[in-house]
């Protein structure tokens, strides 16, 4: 895999490495690149083996997960993800050479049974099956592929080489040095992880243990910052410590007498899990008293034009 800028557009266009670079001081909502017309191949840069350890470790694959990568280039991190890790899944490129490639290199390895890979736009690939997405995209990629990315399953797990989120700030991030580094001149990679947050945003209505008094919490959600209100008997009391990854769902209320301690798992319409109160735990569960949000959490910015691009910036 590496950093390779080319669009696979029907134009025959690519987006020219160090035009991009020699933009960085450009408004970020314009997040756009020079194109011109191919006259020479986009270099291939491999990532190091540190920089595909250090993005297996930070999204803890594991032998029940199915990651894709998108962006392949020679396979290596889904090939590493099943080889070491037991992992399933199947990486994306625009290239078919680097897709025979990796394909081979899957077979030698072993793990063709557990992997494959595709030619094919990575604005048009399916990710509904990924718990593991890894990506080494520029950041214009990134922004356009955010809104499908919140859309997925609560508690998918995102890892990116060295290009964010915009806005949408990371659960962890890490830099480590690379001195064999060929790209970005900096000798050292920065990853970064994000978690897909449950959509919470909105009215629920509960009850209280140890007498039952109702409740109605009004939570707010900017991607997986969350705070809020519960509602008691005409009293408003600001919730305490919330905390949002994935599907789980954690906060503390105070209503001047008691501090009640929620925990649990949040899914369409439900959040469910145990409130202790003391030394003492119940089950709890809460329902939504409105229609829920309609789009993913989070600002996300309509999605510039992808219109016959494969977008592959790959490890």
């Amino acid at each position: 895999m590496g950093l390779d800028t080319t669009i696979g557009a029907p134009s025959g266009r690519r987006l020219k490495f160090a035009a991009f670079f020699a933009g960085a001081l450009f408004a970020a909502a314009a997040l756009a690149a020079e194109e011109v017309k191919i006259t020479v191949e986009t270099p291939y840069v491999q990532s190091p083996d540190i920089v595909v350890e250090t993005m297996l470790e930070m999204a803890g694959v594991r032998a029940d997960d199915f990651v894709i990568d998108l962006g392949s280039g020679d396979g290596r991190i889904v090939i590493r993800a099943a080889k070491e890790r037991g992992a399933r899944g199947f990486g994306v490129d625009y290239d078919p050479r680097l897709v025979q490639l990796a394909t081979e290199n899957a077979r030698a390895a072993g793990v063709s049974d557990r992997v494959i890979f595709y030619q094919q736009d990575i604005f048009k690939t399916s990710l509904e099956s990924a718990s593991v997405i890894t990506m080494y995209l520029l950041p214009e990629y990134n922004l356009n592929l955010r809104p499908r990315l919140l859309a997925l399953k609560p508690g998918t797990r995102v890892v990116s080489h060295d290009y964010d989120m915009g806005e949408w700030a990371p659960d962890a991030r890490r830099t480590i040095p690379v001195p064999e580094k060929k790209v970005d001149g900096g000798k050292k990679s920065t990853i970064f992880f994000w978690v897909v947050p449950a959509r919470v945003a909105g009215k629920w209505r509960s009850a209280l243990p140890a007498g039952g008094r109702r409740v109605e919490f009004e939570l707010e959600q900017k991607y997986q910052e969350i705070s809020g209100t519960a509602t008691i008997r005409g009293r408003r009391f600001e919730l305490e410590r919330p905390v949002l990854r994935g599907d789980f769902i954690s906060f503390r209320l105070d209503d001047g007498k008691r501090t009640y301690s929620f925990s649990g798992r949040a899914s369409a319409g439900r959040m469910a899990g145990k409130v202790g109160l003391g030394e003492r735990a119940y089950r709890w569960r809460a329902l939504r008293s409105d229609s829920g949000p309609r789009r993913a959490p989070g600002r996300a910015p309509k999605p510039a034009s992808a219109s016959g691009a494969t977008g592959r910036s790959s490890l």
